[in-house]
C-alpha cells in the first residue's frame, strides 16, 4: 500500500510541499544555497524495517541509530561525488555534513542517495539547526504526540517549516 512516506510517494510530497510553500528553487540556486535538498535529487527515503508498529523496538531504543548508520567512508565518497556532480561552488567537504533528509532517528533510509545530501554546517539554517528538529520530532514520535508518518512527512517536505512549527522561530 502506498502511504504518505512510501519511497515512491516522497518525491511527489516533497516537490508538492515546496511548491505550495513557494520554496522551489532552480537547481543552480541550490548549488549555492543548499539548506534544503533539491527534491528532484533528494526526495527522502525510508527504512522499510521501521514502522509505527515497531518504533519501541527500533528508533525509540537508545543507541539504535548506531546499528544502522552507514560507514563514514560511504557517506564521504557520496558527498564528494555530489558536491562535484551538482556543481556546488564550495567543494570543501569539511563545510558539509552528508545528512539524511529523513533522519535515522525517524527511520530514514541509511544509505539511499535519495535520502542523503551535502548539507552545509554554516548559516542560520545549517546542519546543527536541522539536528534540533530531528531530535524534536523523534521525541514527539517516541512520546506518542506525533505519528511516525506525520514526522517523516513534515521533515521531508520542508524541514525549515517543520522547525518553525515544532521548535519555534529562529
Amino acid at each position: 500500500m502506498e502511504g504518505p512516506t512510501s519511497s515512491r510517494a516522497l518525491p511527489i510530497l516533497a516537490a508538492a510541499g515546496l511548491m505550495v510553500l513557494g520554496l522551489a528553487m532552480p537547481a543552480r540556486a541550490l548549488a549555492h544555497a543548499p539548506v534544503r535538498p533539491d527534491p528532484a535529487r533528494n526526495p527522502g527515503a525510508v527504512n522499510a524495517e521501521v514502522s509505527q508498529d515497531n518504533i519501541f523496538e527500533t528508533i525509540c531504543v537508545r543507541g539504535w541509530t548506531r546499528t544502522v548508520r552507514p560507514p563514514e567512508d560511504y557517506t564521504y565518497h557520496l558527498k564528494v561525488r555530489e558536491l562535484r556532480d551538482w556543481g556546488y561552488a564550495d567543494r570543501e567537504t569539511r563545510d558539509y555534513e552528508e545528512d539524511h533528509l529523513i533522519p535515522l532517528e525517524l527511520g530514514g533510509s541509511p544509505t539511499s542517495p535519495d535520502n542523503l545530501w551535502p548539507e552545509p554546517w554554516a548559516g542560520e539554517w545549517g546542519a546543527r539547526t536541522k539536528d534540533r528538529i530531528e531530535n524534536r520530532l523523534h521525541w514527539l514520535v517516541c512520546h506518542g504526540r506525533l505519528s511516525l508518518n506525520e514526522a517523516r512527512h513534515a521533515i521531508a517536505t520542508d524541514w525549515i517549516a517543520a522547525y518553525r512549527e515544532y521548535v519555534g522561530d529562529r
